[in-house]
Protein backbone atom coordinates (compact mmCIF):
# COMPACT_ATOMS: atom_id res chain seq x y z
CA UNK A 1 0.00 0.00 0.00
CA UNK A 2 1.56 3.29 -1.09
CA UNK A 3 1.21 6.71 0.54
CA UNK A 4 -1.48 7.93 -1.85
CA UNK A 5 -3.67 4.93 -0.98
CA UNK A 6 -3.15 5.43 2.76
CA UNK A 7 -3.93 9.13 2.34
CA UNK A 8 -7.21 8.37 0.56
CA UNK A 9 -8.24 5.91 3.25
CA UNK A 10 -7.70 8.48 6.00
CA UNK A 11 -8.88 11.70 4.41
CA UNK A 12 -11.88 10.38 2.44
CA UNK A 13 -13.36 9.35 5.77
CA UNK A 14 -12.28 12.66 7.33
CA UNK A 15 -10.40 10.81 10.05
CA UNK A 16 -8.09 12.47 12.60
CA UNK A 17 -4.61 11.07 13.14
CA UNK A 18 -3.63 10.34 16.74
CA UNK A 19 -0.45 8.89 18.23
CA UNK A 20 -1.76 8.83 21.80
CA UNK A 21 -4.58 6.55 22.95
CA UNK A 22 -5.60 9.18 25.50
CA UNK A 23 -6.78 11.44 22.67
CA UNK A 24 -8.67 8.78 20.70
CA UNK A 25 -12.10 9.85 19.43
CA UNK A 26 -14.69 8.11 17.25
CA UNK A 27 -13.17 9.56 14.08
CA UNK A 28 -9.56 8.73 14.96
CA UNK A 29 -6.83 6.80 13.22
CA UNK A 30 -4.21 5.57 15.67
CA UNK A 31 -0.63 5.46 14.42
CA UNK A 32 1.63 3.34 16.64
CA UNK A 33 4.98 5.06 17.09
CA UNK A 34 7.98 3.82 19.03
CA UNK A 35 10.05 5.79 21.52
CA UNK A 36 12.93 5.16 23.87
CA UNK A 37 10.61 4.04 26.65
CA UNK A 38 7.45 2.93 24.85
CA UNK A 39 6.14 0.94 21.91
CA UNK A 40 2.88 2.24 20.49
CA UNK A 41 2.26 -1.11 18.79
CA UNK A 42 1.39 -2.55 22.18
CA UNK A 43 -1.54 -0.12 22.41
CA UNK A 44 -3.20 -1.18 19.15
CA UNK A 45 -5.97 -3.16 20.85
CA UNK A 46 -6.58 -0.37 23.38
CA UNK A 47 -6.91 2.18 20.57
CA UNK A 48 -9.55 0.02 18.88
CA UNK A 49 -11.44 -0.44 22.14
CA UNK A 50 -11.53 3.33 22.59
CA UNK A 51 -13.13 3.81 19.18
CA UNK A 52 -10.32 4.19 16.67
CA UNK A 53 -11.57 3.42 13.15
CA UNK A 54 -8.16 2.23 12.00
CA UNK A 55 -4.78 1.43 13.53
CA UNK A 56 -1.43 1.49 11.73
CA UNK A 57 1.35 -0.65 13.22
CA UNK A 58 4.89 -1.54 12.17
CA UNK A 59 5.11 -4.76 14.20
CA UNK A 60 3.56 -7.72 12.38
CA UNK A 61 2.53 -9.51 15.55
CA UNK A 62 -0.23 -6.92 16.02
CA UNK A 63 -1.37 -6.90 12.40
CA UNK A 64 -3.87 -9.77 12.66
CA UNK A 65 -6.33 -7.60 14.59
CA UNK A 66 -9.39 -6.34 12.72
CA UNK A 67 -9.01 -2.81 11.29
CA UNK A 68 -5.25 -2.90 11.83
CA UNK A 69 -2.96 -2.15 8.87
CA UNK A 70 0.72 -3.07 8.84
CA UNK A 71 3.33 -0.72 7.34
CA UNK A 72 7.11 -1.17 7.54
CA UNK A 73 7.73 2.09 9.42
CA UNK A 74 4.92 4.12 11.01
CA UNK A 75 7.08 7.20 11.64
CA UNK A 76 8.21 7.30 8.02
CA UNK A 77 4.56 6.87 7.03
CA UNK A 78 3.35 9.97 8.85
CA UNK A 79 6.29 11.98 7.53
CA UNK A 80 5.51 10.95 3.94
CA UNK A 81 1.79 11.56 4.52
CA UNK A 82 2.65 15.06 5.74
CA UNK A 83 4.55 15.82 2.53
CA UNK A 84 1.63 14.48 0.47
CA UNK A 85 -0.84 16.64 2.41
CA UNK A 86 1.42 19.72 2.28
CA UNK A 87 1.55 19.54 -1.51
CA UNK A 88 -2.21 20.07 -1.70
CA UNK A 89 -1.91 23.64 -0.36
CA UNK A 90 -0.96 26.79 -2.26
CA UNK A 91 -0.88 29.07 0.78
CA UNK A 92 1.83 30.81 2.82
CA UNK A 93 3.75 28.38 5.02
CA UNK A 94 5.78 30.40 7.53
CA UNK A 95 8.59 28.49 9.25
CA UNK A 96 9.93 29.84 12.54
CA UNK A 97 13.04 28.57 14.29
CA UNK A 98 15.82 29.96 16.48
CA UNK A 99 17.55 29.38 19.80
CA UNK A 100 15.20 31.49 21.93
CA UNK A 101 11.73 32.91 21.54
CA UNK A 102 10.47 30.75 18.69
CA UNK A 103 7.36 29.48 20.49
CA UNK A 104 6.41 32.96 21.74
CA UNK A 105 7.01 34.44 18.28
CA UNK A 106 4.97 31.68 16.64
CA UNK A 107 2.07 32.32 19.01
CA UNK A 108 2.25 36.09 18.44
CA UNK A 109 2.36 35.67 14.66
CA UNK A 110 -0.62 33.33 14.79
CA UNK A 111 -2.57 35.68 17.06
CA UNK A 112 -1.95 38.57 14.66
CA UNK A 113 -2.73 36.71 11.42
CA UNK A 114 -5.92 35.28 12.96
CA UNK A 115 -7.33 38.81 12.83
CA UNK A 116 -7.61 38.48 9.03
CA UNK A 117 -7.00 34.87 8.01
CA UNK A 118 -7.93 31.33 8.95
CA UNK A 119 -4.63 30.07 10.32
CA UNK A 120 -3.16 26.80 11.48
CA UNK A 121 -0.11 26.73 13.71
CA UNK A 122 2.02 24.35 15.71
CA UNK A 123 0.41 23.47 19.04
CA UNK A 124 2.67 24.12 22.01
CA UNK A 125 6.20 23.23 20.99
CA UNK A 126 5.46 20.14 18.87
CA UNK A 127 8.31 21.16 16.64
CA UNK A 128 10.35 18.02 15.95
CA UNK A 129 10.38 15.16 13.42
CA UNK A 130 7.07 13.91 14.84
CA UNK A 131 5.39 17.18 15.83
CA UNK A 132 5.90 18.96 12.50
CA UNK A 133 4.35 16.15 10.40
CA UNK A 134 1.40 15.89 12.80
CA UNK A 135 0.93 19.66 12.65
CA UNK A 136 0.82 19.56 8.85
CA UNK A 137 -1.50 16.55 8.76
CA UNK A 138 -4.05 18.43 10.88
CA UNK A 139 -4.27 21.39 8.48
CA UNK A 140 -7.83 21.73 7.18
CA UNK A 141 -8.65 22.40 3.54
CA UNK A 142 -9.94 25.95 4.15
CA UNK A 143 -6.77 27.10 5.96
CA UNK A 144 -5.30 30.33 4.56
CA UNK A 145 -2.03 30.54 6.52
CA UNK A 146 0.19 27.93 8.19
CA UNK A 147 2.74 28.81 10.88
CA UNK A 148 5.18 25.98 11.54
CA UNK A 149 7.61 26.01 14.46
CA UNK A 150 10.81 24.05 13.95
CA UNK A 151 13.11 22.89 16.74
CA UNK A 152 16.45 21.12 16.51
CA UNK A 153 19.34 19.99 18.67
CA UNK A 154 21.53 18.52 15.91
CA UNK A 155 22.64 19.57 12.46
CA UNK A 156 20.46 18.31 9.64
CA UNK A 157 17.19 18.41 11.57
CA UNK A 158 15.98 21.79 10.30
CA UNK A 159 16.78 20.75 6.73
CA UNK A 160 14.74 17.57 7.22
CA UNK A 161 11.77 19.52 8.63
CA UNK A 162 11.97 21.97 5.73
CA UNK A 163 11.73 19.11 3.24
CA UNK A 164 8.52 18.00 4.97
CA UNK A 165 6.87 21.39 5.45
CA UNK A 166 8.27 23.18 2.37
CA UNK A 167 8.01 26.72 3.80
CA UNK A 168 7.79 29.66 1.43
CA UNK A 169 8.50 32.16 4.22
CA UNK A 170 10.88 31.85 7.15
CA UNK A 171 12.14 33.63 10.24
CA UNK A 172 15.00 32.81 12.60
CA UNK A 173 14.57 34.53 15.96
CA UNK A 174 18.25 34.43 16.98
CA UNK A 175 21.29 32.23 17.42
CA UNK A 176 22.25 31.41 21.01
CA UNK A 177 24.19 28.96 23.15
CA UNK A 178 21.45 26.33 23.28
CA UNK A 179 21.65 22.56 22.70
CA UNK A 180 25.43 22.76 22.66
CA UNK A 181 25.62 19.06 23.46
CA UNK A 182 24.14 18.25 20.05
CA UNK A 183 25.42 21.15 17.96
CA UNK A 184 28.94 21.12 19.40
CA UNK A 185 29.40 24.89 19.72
CA UNK A 186 27.82 28.20 18.76
CA UNK A 187 29.06 27.84 15.19
CA UNK A 188 27.23 24.52 15.04
CA UNK A 189 24.05 26.20 16.29
CA UNK A 190 24.33 28.85 13.57
CA UNK A 191 24.98 26.26 10.88
CA UNK A 192 22.08 24.09 12.04
CA UNK A 193 19.50 26.85 12.34
CA UNK A 194 20.67 28.40 9.05
CA UNK A 195 19.52 25.30 7.22
CA UNK A 196 16.22 27.17 7.04
CA UNK A 197 17.94 29.97 5.13
CA UNK A 198 19.50 27.43 2.76
CA UNK A 199 16.12 25.90 1.97
CA UNK A 200 14.43 29.27 1.48
CA UNK A 201 17.18 30.45 -0.87
CA UNK A 202 17.16 27.24 -2.90
CA UNK A 203 13.39 27.47 -3.30
CA UNK A 204 13.15 31.21 -4.06
CA UNK A 205 11.27 31.81 -0.82
CA UNK A 206 11.26 34.91 1.39
CA UNK A 207 13.10 35.61 4.64
CA UNK A 208 11.87 37.88 7.43
CA UNK A 209 14.92 39.32 9.18
CA UNK A 210 15.55 41.49 12.22
CA UNK A 211 18.19 43.91 10.95
CA UNK A 212 19.27 44.69 14.53
CA UNK A 213 20.85 41.23 14.63
CA UNK A 214 24.30 41.64 13.07
CA UNK A 215 24.92 37.89 13.06
CA UNK A 216 21.88 37.36 10.87
CA UNK A 217 22.88 40.21 8.55
CA UNK A 218 26.33 38.69 8.12
CA UNK A 219 25.00 35.19 7.43
CA UNK A 220 22.43 36.41 4.91
CA UNK A 221 25.11 38.41 3.14
CA UNK A 222 27.52 35.46 3.01
CA UNK A 223 24.81 33.20 1.63
CA UNK A 224 23.84 35.79 -0.97
CA UNK A 225 20.23 35.90 0.21
CA UNK A 226 18.62 39.12 -1.02
CA UNK A 227 14.92 38.23 -1.08
CA UNK A 228 14.37 39.49 2.46
CA UNK A 229 11.58 41.31 4.29
CA UNK A 230 13.46 43.41 6.87
CA UNK A 231 12.29 45.01 10.10
CA UNK A 232 14.29 46.93 12.66
CA UNK A 233 17.01 49.52 12.04
CA UNK A 234 17.45 50.71 8.44
CA UNK A 235 14.14 49.18 7.38
CA UNK A 236 10.83 50.77 6.42
CA UNK A 237 8.98 49.13 9.31
CA UNK A 238 8.33 51.81 11.94
CA UNK A 239 8.55 49.80 15.19
CA UNK A 240 10.23 51.10 18.35
CA UNK A 241 10.38 50.05 21.98
CA UNK A 242 8.15 52.40 23.98
CA UNK A 243 8.18 51.18 27.57
CA UNK A 244 8.57 48.19 29.93
CA UNK A 245 6.43 48.41 33.06
CA UNK A 246 7.05 45.34 33.34
CA UNK A 247 5.01 44.60 30.20
CA UNK A 248 6.47 45.58 26.86
CA UNK A 249 4.82 48.42 24.95
CA UNK A 250 5.86 49.23 21.39
CA UNK A 251 5.42 52.29 19.22
CA UNK A 252 4.21 51.23 15.78
CA UNK A 253 3.41 53.87 13.18
CA UNK A 254 3.40 56.48 15.94
CA UNK A 255 0.78 54.61 17.98
CA UNK A 256 1.16 52.51 21.13
CA UNK A 257 0.56 48.77 21.36
CA UNK A 258 0.65 47.29 24.87
CA UNK A 259 1.55 43.61 25.09
CA UNK A 260 1.14 41.06 27.86
CA UNK A 261 4.80 40.06 27.66
CA UNK A 262 7.60 41.03 30.02
CA UNK A 263 11.28 41.65 29.32
CA UNK A 264 13.01 43.75 26.69
CA UNK A 265 13.92 40.54 24.84
CA UNK A 266 10.26 40.16 23.85
CA UNK A 267 10.42 43.42 21.89
CA UNK A 268 11.92 41.56 18.93
CA UNK A 269 9.33 38.78 19.15
CA UNK A 270 6.58 41.39 19.02
CA UNK A 271 8.35 43.25 16.21
CA UNK A 272 8.50 40.09 14.11
CA UNK A 273 4.77 39.51 14.53
CA UNK A 274 4.06 43.12 13.55
CA UNK A 275 6.32 42.91 10.48
CA UNK A 276 4.75 39.65 9.33
CA UNK A 277 1.26 41.04 9.87
CA UNK A 278 2.17 44.18 7.93
CA UNK A 279 3.56 42.14 5.04
CA UNK A 280 0.34 40.17 4.75
CA UNK A 281 -1.83 43.28 4.63
CA UNK A 282 -3.21 43.62 8.14
CA UNK A 283 -4.27 47.03 9.38
CA UNK A 284 -2.82 48.72 12.46
CA UNK A 285 -5.94 47.86 14.46
CA UNK A 286 -5.80 44.21 13.42
CA UNK A 287 -2.13 43.96 14.37
CA UNK A 288 -2.75 45.75 17.67
CA UNK A 289 -5.66 43.47 18.54
CA UNK A 290 -3.63 40.37 17.70
CA UNK A 291 -0.71 41.43 19.90
CA UNK A 292 -2.93 42.42 22.82
CA UNK A 293 -4.99 39.22 22.71
CA UNK A 294 -1.95 37.04 23.27
CA UNK A 295 -1.28 35.97 26.86
CA UNK A 296 1.71 33.71 27.65
CA UNK A 297 0.95 30.27 29.09
CA UNK A 298 2.75 27.01 29.92
CA UNK A 299 5.26 28.59 32.33
CA UNK A 300 6.59 30.97 29.67
CA UNK A 301 7.13 34.53 30.94
CA UNK A 302 3.99 34.35 33.05
CA UNK A 303 3.46 37.12 35.60
CA UNK A 304 1.62 36.14 38.78
CA UNK A 305 0.57 38.51 41.56
CA UNK A 306 0.42 37.23 45.14
CA UNK A 307 -0.26 39.93 47.73
CA UNK A 308 2.80 42.21 47.63
CA UNK A 309 4.86 39.83 45.48
CA UNK A 310 5.28 39.81 41.71
CA UNK A 311 6.28 36.36 40.48
CA UNK A 312 7.74 35.90 37.01
CA UNK A 313 7.57 32.25 36.00
CA UNK A 314 9.72 31.38 32.98
CA UNK A 315 10.40 27.75 33.74
CA UNK A 316 9.68 26.04 30.43
CA UNK A 317 13.20 26.20 29.08
CA UNK A 318 16.61 27.75 29.72
CA UNK A 319 20.00 28.03 28.07
CA UNK A 320 22.98 30.33 28.67
CA UNK A 321 21.84 32.93 26.14
CA UNK A 322 18.26 33.14 27.39
CA UNK A 323 19.44 33.24 31.02
CA UNK A 324 21.82 36.13 30.37
CA UNK A 325 19.21 38.10 28.43
CA UNK A 326 16.61 37.54 31.13
CA UNK A 327 18.93 38.65 33.95
CA UNK A 328 19.99 41.77 32.07
CA UNK A 329 16.34 42.75 31.65
CA UNK A 330 15.64 42.73 35.39
CA UNK A 331 15.69 46.25 36.81
CA UNK A 332 15.74 47.31 40.49
CA UNK A 333 17.91 44.29 41.22
CA UNK A 334 17.96 44.77 44.98
CA UNK A 335 14.25 43.93 44.98
CA UNK A 336 14.69 40.77 42.90
CA UNK A 337 14.87 37.21 44.25
CA UNK A 338 16.30 34.79 41.70
CA UNK A 339 15.39 31.11 41.65
CA UNK A 340 17.29 29.40 38.86
CA UNK A 341 17.46 25.76 37.81
CA UNK A 342 20.06 23.87 35.81
CA UNK A 343 20.34 24.41 32.06
CA UNK A 344 20.06 21.12 30.16
CA UNK A 345 21.68 19.75 26.99
CA UNK A 346 24.97 21.63 27.31
CA UNK A 347 27.20 18.56 27.25
CA UNK A 348 30.87 19.29 27.91
CA UNK A 349 30.08 23.02 28.12
CA UNK A 350 27.76 22.58 31.10
CA UNK A 351 30.21 23.24 33.96
CA UNK A 352 31.70 26.28 32.24
CA UNK A 353 28.34 27.82 31.32
CA UNK A 354 26.84 27.38 34.80
CA UNK A 355 29.93 28.96 36.37
CA UNK A 356 29.73 31.89 33.93
CA UNK A 357 26.16 32.50 35.01
CA UNK A 358 27.16 32.48 38.68
CA UNK A 359 29.88 35.07 37.94
CA UNK A 360 27.26 37.21 36.21
CA UNK A 361 24.93 36.97 39.21
CA UNK A 362 27.75 37.91 41.58
CA UNK A 363 28.35 41.10 39.60
CA UNK A 364 24.77 42.19 40.20
CA UNK A 365 22.96 43.27 43.33
CA UNK A 366 20.09 40.81 43.57
CA UNK A 367 18.39 40.50 46.96
CA UNK A 368 18.87 36.71 47.10
CA UNK A 369 19.63 33.93 44.64
CA UNK A 370 18.64 30.28 44.94
CA UNK A 371 20.29 27.82 42.55
CA UNK A 372 18.92 24.30 42.00
CA UNK A 373 20.44 21.27 40.34
CA UNK A 374 23.58 19.17 40.12
CA UNK A 375 25.31 21.56 37.73
CA UNK A 376 24.71 24.69 39.79
CA UNK A 377 25.70 22.76 42.92
CA UNK A 378 29.19 22.23 41.42
CA UNK A 379 29.78 25.96 40.93
CA UNK A 380 32.02 28.12 43.11
CA UNK A 381 30.24 30.93 44.93
CA UNK A 382 32.17 33.84 46.44
CA UNK A 383 29.39 36.27 47.37
CA UNK A 384 26.77 36.14 50.14
CA UNK A 385 23.04 35.65 49.59
CA UNK A 386 23.57 32.98 46.92
CA UNK A 387 22.40 29.52 47.95
CA UNK A 388 22.67 26.25 46.04
CA UNK A 389 20.70 23.01 46.29
CA UNK A 390 20.78 19.59 44.71
CA UNK A 391 17.29 18.66 45.83
CA UNK A 392 14.11 20.65 45.20
CA UNK A 393 12.57 19.53 48.49
CA UNK A 394 15.38 21.19 50.46
CA UNK A 395 14.89 24.33 48.40
CA UNK A 396 11.16 24.28 49.09
CA UNK A 397 11.83 23.96 52.81
CA UNK A 398 14.15 26.98 52.88
CA UNK A 399 11.80 29.10 50.78
CA UNK A 400 8.94 28.32 53.17
CA UNK A 401 11.07 29.47 56.10
CA UNK A 402 12.24 32.66 54.39
CA UNK A 403 10.31 35.92 54.32
CA UNK A 404 9.72 37.95 51.18
CA UNK A 405 7.88 41.26 51.09
CA UNK A 406 7.56 43.72 48.20
CA UNK A 407 9.84 41.59 46.09
CA UNK A 408 9.94 40.38 42.51
CA UNK A 409 10.49 36.62 42.35
CA UNK A 410 12.09 35.51 39.07
CA UNK A 411 11.97 31.76 38.38
CA UNK A 412 13.74 30.23 35.39
CA UNK A 413 15.28 26.88 34.48
CA UNK A 414 15.06 23.95 32.11
CA UNK A 415 11.78 22.08 32.00
CA UNK A 416 13.29 19.04 33.71
CA UNK A 417 13.83 21.06 36.90
CA UNK A 418 10.04 21.40 37.45
CA UNK A 419 10.42 24.83 39.03
CA UNK A 420 6.70 25.52 38.63
CA UNK A 421 6.26 23.37 41.74
CA UNK A 422 7.59 26.30 43.78
CA UNK A 423 4.72 28.66 42.98
CA UNK A 424 2.43 27.45 45.76
CA UNK A 425 5.07 28.30 48.38
CA UNK A 426 4.66 32.05 47.99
Amino acid sequence: MDISEIYKIIYKQNLRISTDTRSIEDNSVFVALKGENFDGNAFAKKALSKGAKLVFVDDKKYSDLENVIYVPDTLKMIQELAVYHRDKFQIPFIAITGSNGKTTTKELVNSVLLEKYKTHCTKGNLNNHIGVPLTILSIQTDTEMAIIEMGANHKGEIDFLCKISKPNYGYITNFGRAHLEGFGNLEGVIEGKSELYNFLKNNSAKVFVNTADETQNTILSKKGIIDIIPFGPDSNTDINLENIDPFVSVNYLGKIIKSNLIGSYNFYNISAAIAIGEHFGLSFEQIKDGIQKYFPTNNRSQVLKKEDLEIILDAYNANPSSMEIALSSLSNQSDVVLILGDMAELGSFSEEEHQKLVFLIEQRNFHKTYLLGDQFFKTNITKPNIYKYRDIENLKSDLKNDYFSNKKIFIKGSRSMKLEELIHIF
